[in-house]
């Protein structure tokens, strides 16, 4: 799905995604990544599988209001142990499959919200 949205220089949004990729700004991502509004990380955890507590301490660093996390193509939910850290720092955390978290973080983006989007691709 390719995705339209006007929006400043300065913020990444997601401008298109399928099953084996996403694009940030035009930028093809091939692999799991985080996406913010000033920020792009790649290396992040391939599969929900593979998520430790961790991986949510590199988004906590970044002290975003929300994190959308997408877990990939299906709708999964990871063990909320993983996350305790955020959620006592009062960071909210929202799951949903990649394609919707996808489509909320240009929302809130747009919104000029502090949002990070957590999104796994799996092949």
């Amino acid at each position: 799905m390719k995705l339209h949205l006007s929006h400043s220089a300065n913020t990444n949004l997601i401008s298109g995604y399928g099953s084996d990729h996403i694009l940030v700004n035009g930028v093809r991502h091939e692999a799991s990544l985080i996406v913010l509004p000033d920020e792009v990380i790649t290396g992040w955890a391939n599969t929900l599988a593979l998520l430790a507590a961790e991986h949510f301490d590199t988004l906590a660093l970044r002290a975003p209001e929300i994190i959308l996390l997408g877990s990939g193509r299906k709708l999964r939910f990871p063990s909320p142990a993983l996350y305790a850290g955020l959620i006592k720092a009062r960071i909210g955390v929202e799951v949903m499959d990649t394609p919707a978290a996808c489509r909320t973080y240009n929302i809130l983006a747009a919104e000029g919200r502090r949002v990070a989007a957590a999104l796994i691709l799996e092949s």
